[in-house]
């Protein structure tokens, strides 16, 4: 199973009377969002399963895949590494390992997920806004493993 977590790329900065959920992207944004689609369709997996926050920055951020997805409350910005987890399947059995899942999310729980994946323990590590961290589960001599692929951010394409 492979497992991508996409930061939601520049929203605007909160605002009095703007709901946090209700936030969209920037100009800027939107630019980062375009060029890491453009490079993910390039990269794209078979069987991608896609699960984006309710955040309208986070849809927005998706929309430039053109591809359908599911709106999942669980990657949301008060979201946990446990229920990201639980939202990624990743501890289901063998026959779903084949698929890659894609988040599309938020700072802090995507870092500290990172930090998890690579070291075993959650830390507050940073995604920057528009990055991609793509990581793989593998099997070798026996013993799971949990590999970063690539890290890829907006301004690096």
């Amino acid at each position: 199973m492979e497992l991508i977590l996409w930061r939601h790329a520049e929203a605007q900065e909160a605002a009095i009377g703007l709901p946090d959920l209700k936030r969209p992207l920037t100009s800027h944004g939107e630019k980062q969002a375009r060029h890491v689609a453009r490079w993910l369709h390039e990269q794209q997996p078979k069987h991608l399963h896609i699960l984006v926050s309710q955040a309208v920055r986070c849809q927005q951020t998706a929309h430039p895949l053109a591809l359908p997805f599911v709106t999942d409350p669980r990657i949301g910005p008060a979201a946990d590494v446990g229920e990201i987890l639980t939202a990624a399947e990743w501890f289901a059995d063998d026959k779903q390992r084949d698929g890659t899942i894609l988040l599309v999310g938020h700072q802090p729980a995507l870092g500290r997920l990172a930090a998890l994946l690579l070291s075993g323990h959650e830390a507050d590590w940073s995604i920057r806004k528009g990055a991609l961290w793509w990581f793989s589960r593998r099997m070798r001599e026996g013993e799971e493993q949990v590999i970063l692929r690539t890290v890829i951010e907006p301004d690096m394409i």
